[in-house]
């Protein structure tokens, strides 16, 4: 395999890896101090979410909040807890890099436990103002309160010698150098599996290579919370004032948090049901839907035929309700479903159990489908930190079959002369204009519209029919819209 090729674990590229040094090994036996070291309960915290990630391969948004009332943490700890857990998710690939580079073994042979303590300080050193001293002594006195002196000096000795250089000099000596491979050196840069940064590559198409940077960047950055104010309910202008955020620059639902909001679930309009958490590019993609030219009049009977677990059916429960109509809504799991039912509770929406492609709902019968279509996630990244080493480039034939085939359901169950709008969270070519394409060519009753014309005041949408959305353009998640007219 040549040192630049893409690594079938999905770790990120490398060149030439530097000699290796002598390290210390973890001990064979355990002996820990006779009085336990104080540990900082934001960093305990931080590791607990690691461990919960790679033993239970949980969800960090999932799992992070039961963590943090476990250890009581709030405000300013809550905060440090979620950078460091989710910025050391987040960042991977690049800290095994640096911490291969620093031992003396294969990555395999590293206790699991000690190296999710190794993650938690490589990032501190790397990417945080935290002291070095600081990130050391107390990633140390983690790994000695758990796994004793000796564990505790192994961790000790590889951290100090990381903490000799800082990200810049790690990324030049491991990175692969740009004039050989643009795209790997950018992958390992912003902490990406080389076949992803290669999507987001082939998707930003002829300015890929002067936007990949950017893209990547913006896809490692923490994002800032999006909001949507619930239609009827409440005005984004009342939900900002309330709440201390900013109008969305696009949704006139949508609302902006500013960094530091504290716990969302405590937020007033939040626990009442006002508003619920909804990234902007989510809003954009169902407005879209709601607003496109039908032929015909609007009987007000739309269908979500993905809808777990339920933001989207909320956004257009809500709409829908404001001209008399109704939604019926989809979704699979039970579980899923009952997300659904919480998430649109007191709207006009009929919740199915089933699976969307053989759902037992009239042909032809909605002026709007949705279909929010499974997906790789790639588009949501920013927000999903554990996601991008999760996934592997052979989950996309299988979840593209599962696309076209939604897709097809739809046009099914929209009636001649309605909408139905085509949605993934990922801007990955196989999953969206290879999907449409795909299904376009084997029919000739769907007319391609302009989705383009249905987001006002979004600049820089590319050539159309369909759009892409962009974390480093927009501000959103990088949601894909295609608007698909029935014509007969």
């Amino acid at each position: 395999m040549s040192a630049h090729q893409p690594r079938g674990d999905g770790r990120l590229p490398r060149r030439g890896r530097p000699a290796r040094r002598h390290t210390p090994g973890p001990p064979r036996g355990r002996h820990g101090p006779s009085r336990p070291p104080e540990v900082d309960p934001a960093r305990q915290a931080a590791l607990e979410l690691l461990t919960a990630v790679r033993e239970r391969d949980a969800y960090a948004n999932l799992a992070l909040p039961t963590i943090l009332r476990r250890h009581r943490l709030r405000d300013r700890d809550a905060a440090l807890a979620t950078e460091l857990g989710y910025g050391t998710l987040r960042t991977q690939g690049l800290l095994d890099a640096v911490i291969e580079a620093c031992t003396d073994r294969p990555m395999s042979h590293v206790e699991a436990p000690l190296l999710d303590a190794l993650r938690l300080g490589t990032y501190q050193l790397l990417r945080t103002r935290i002291p070095p001293h600081a990130a050391v002594d107390t990633t140390v006195d983690l790994v000695r309160s758990t796994a004793g002196s000796r564990s505790a000096g192994f961790v000790n000795a590889i951290l100090r010698r990381i903490g000799q250089r800082d990200e810049a000099a790690w990324v030049a000596e491991l990175a692969p150098p740009a004039q050989e491979d643009a795209i790997g050196h950018a992958a390992f840069t912003h902490a990406h599996p080389r076949w992803i940064a290669q999507a987001f590559a082939d998707a930003l198409g002829p300015a890929g290579p002067a936007e990949l940077d950017a893209a990547l960047a913006a896809d490692d950055a923490r994002p800032v919370v999006h909001l949507l104010a619930r239609p009827g309910e409440i005005t984004a202008e009342e939900l900002a004032s309330a709440c201390g955020g900013g109008p969305a620059p696009y949704s006139p639902y949508g609302v902006h948090l500013e960094p530091g909001t504290g716990e969302i679930g405590e937020l007033g309009a939040v626990a009442e049901g006002l508003a619920l958490v909804q990234d902007e590019g989510s809003q954009l993609v169902a407005l879209g839907l709601a607003r496109a030219a039908l032929e015909g009049p609007d009987g007000g009977r739309w269908l979500d035929l993905c809808a777990g677990p339920g933001g989207k059916a909320a956004l257009l429960g809500g709409l829908v309700a404001l001209d008399g109509g109704s939604l019926d809504a989809v979704e699979r799991s039970e579980h899923r479903a009952g997300l659904v039912r919480r998430a649109v509770d007191g709207l006009p929406v009929i919740v199915h159990v089933a699976d969307g492609r053989e759902a037992p709902l009239p042909v032809g019968g909605y002026d709007r489908v949705l279909v929010d279509a499974p997906c790789t996630g790639l588009g949501a990244l920013r927000r999903r930190p554990e996601a991008r080493w999760r996934r592997r480039p052979e989950d996309v034939p299988e979840l593209a079959k599962l696309q076209r085939e939604l897709l097809g359901a739809a046009l099914r169950h929209v009636r001649p002369g309605g909408v139905v709008a085509y949605v993934t969270c990922s801007p990955h070519l196989a999953e969206t204009v290879g999907v449409v394409t795909g299904v376009l060519r084997r029919r000739d009753d769907v007319e391609h519209l302009d989705a383009r014309a249905v987001l006002p005041g979004v600049g820089d949408l590319g050539p159309g029919p369909s759009v892409q959305l962009w974390p480093h353009r927009h501000g959103t998640d990088a949601m894909f819209l295609a608007l698909l007219r029935r014509t007969g």
